[in-house]
């Protein structure tokens, strides 16, 4: 024998579906974490674009010593070197050379990452 009496469900008529206020609080949810993520989707994209550039600068200058050690066991050795060299000579790919073209340069050198990036 159950001393508790059963619970009365509550309906309002044939109701199917959400109220205005419900589905108004379920938006506003969605809307502040879509405030909450997509800012820190697009810094991580940045972050992510630096951080490949800085390991394309050093690959860029590791390869370009190179060239120049390889040059000075020659008889003229060359004392400049450029991207299109290191490209020509095989030191770059061709997906390296037209990235490192677009955001660094060589002066004495050594690799500068251009103003503009």
């Amino acid at each position: 024998m159950n001393k508790w009496p059963k619970k009365r469900r509550v309906t309002h008529g044939n109701r199917k579906g959400f109220t205005l206020l419900e589905m108004s609080i379920v938006i506003f949810i969605i809307a502040l974490l879509i405030m909450i993520i997509v800012p820190n989707i697009t810094k991580q994209k940045d972050h992510a674009t630096s951080v490949h550039t800085e390991a394309l600068q050093t690959m860029v200058q590791t390869q370009a010593e190179l060239y120049l050690e390889d040059q000075q066991n020659e008889k003229e050795p060359d004392t400049d070197v450029s991207l299109k060299e290191l490209f020509e000579k095989n030191y770059l790919t061709q997906k390296q050379y037209n990235k490192a073209k677009e955001t660094m340069t060589i002066e004495k050198n050594h690799v500068v990452p251009d103003k503009a990036s």
